[in-house]
């Protein structure tokens, strides 16, 4: 077995991955019962599938030298570092603003840490 079709081995594992947490992502915006449930599902499940999809991109291209390698390498990587950091501060500014407009909560949830908070 090559080194090429080892690349194309693993590139087809992180893109399966990828795929699958952006499947889940999309299961729980439509099975979640609150809007703070459907966030925190597409947050992580969004994460998670555009870091595996970005890792097999960058395999692929890599493997095939269709540009070179440290520029794939090091836009790929910055893109994570942004995926890691915006996705969670973007949902939890959405998250807050939805508290603060009183979104309605599921009717099990069992406490709320930032209505105590405030009150």
């Amino acid at each position: 077995m090559s080194m090429t079709q080892i690349n194309n081995l693993f590139a087809f594992f992180f893109l399966a991955a990828g795929l699958f947490f952006m499947l889940l992502a999309a299961v729980g915006l439509v099975r979640m019962p609150d809007f703070y449930h459907r966030t925190h599902a597409v947050t992580k499940g969004a994460t998670l599938g555009t870091v595996g999809m970005l890792v097999a991109i960058m395999l692929f291209l890599v493997s095939h030298h269709y540009v070179s390698t440290i520029d794939i390498v090091t836009k790929a990587v910055l893109v994570i570092i942004f995926t890691f950091i915006a996705n969670p501060v973007g949902a939890h500014l959405l998250s807050k603003a939805a508290h603060l407009d009183k979104a309605p909560k599921w009717k099990n949830t069992i406490s709320d840490d930032l209505e105590s908070d405030e009150g």
